[in-house]
């Protein structure tokens, strides 16, 4: 019983390294903040046109999207909903799955559950690790996810991104280490502006992989605002009660 009880936990702890991308890796925490309505709205800008080309989200419709970050139809239509023809429809493209799989080595996944499977750290952590490596089919790499097939689609935002180094001494012998991702400052955006954007992009998928979030909120407020409210009447009805027994 206990050899097996320890294969399951093995099974499992190998699932989860395979999940962060092969191998062990720290994972910056990302910012995540449901509530912010504008942070959602930018990160849906964001994904509409830097990773709608190639990702789809079709278990999602724009008009859920609309209307749980507040966005008028009319508004959403002309500014986000790039090719589609009604609000009913799916976040969905048109390019040809089997050439996605050629140019990149397989088809791009749907994002439309990515912050539940990856978590949101992860995707935080992944989309500000690229750094350039001429030997990969795109230029870049990726720290959190080696050999990545995705090129940098917000290079132009960030920069050219490159590895940074600095020599240090283990057990005597000097070695080069890790110390994070630079850029050339050719980007759009500063540093802290990439990551503010980065961070509403996964503030976006992570409301997208569960949109019932937002109601269950707003319905646990409401719960809690009755409680407390039940609770008064309550406590004054059980002093009345026992007033009239004394």
């Amino acid at each position: 019983m206990m050899k097996k009880l320890l294969t399951v936990l093995a099974l499992v702890a190998s699932g989860a390294a395979m999940a962060a991308g092969g191998h062990a890796v720290h994972l910056d925490k990302a910012p995540i903040n449901l509530h912010d309505k504008e942070s959602l709205q930018r990160g849906a800008r964001i994904f509409q046109n830097y990773c709608l080309g190639c990702h789809q989200m079709q278990y999602q419709r724009y008009s859920r999207t609309f209307r749980d970050l507040g966005i008028p139809d009319d508004v959403g239509m002309e500014t986000l909903a790039f090719g589609a023809e009604k609000v009913g429809e799916h976040i969905t493209n048109a390019a040809p799955k089997e050439d996605l799989a050629r140019w990149f080595g397989a088809a791009p996944p749907d994002l439309t559950n990515v912050a539940r499977v990856r978590g949101p750290d992860w995707i935080y952590t992944y989309l500000r690790s690229f750094y350039v490596d001429p030997s990969r089919p795109f230029g870049v790499n990726n720290k959190v996810f080696p050999m990545v097939g995705m090129p940098h689609v917000l290079q132009e935002l960030q920069g050219v991104p490159y590895e940074a180094t600095e020599t240090r001494l283990v057990d005597g012998v000097p070695v080069e280490v890790h110390v994070g991702i630079k850029t050339d400052g050719s980007g759009e955006l500063s540093t802290e502006e990439y990551d503010r954007t980065v961070a509403d992009l996964v503030n976006y998928l992570e409301y997208v992989g569960e949109p019932s979030k937002l109601e269950s909120h707003s319905l646990g407020i409401k719960v809690m605002i009755f409680l407390v409210i039940f609770f008064i009447f309550a406590f004054l009805l059980k002093k009345e009660y026992w007033r009239d027994v004394h």
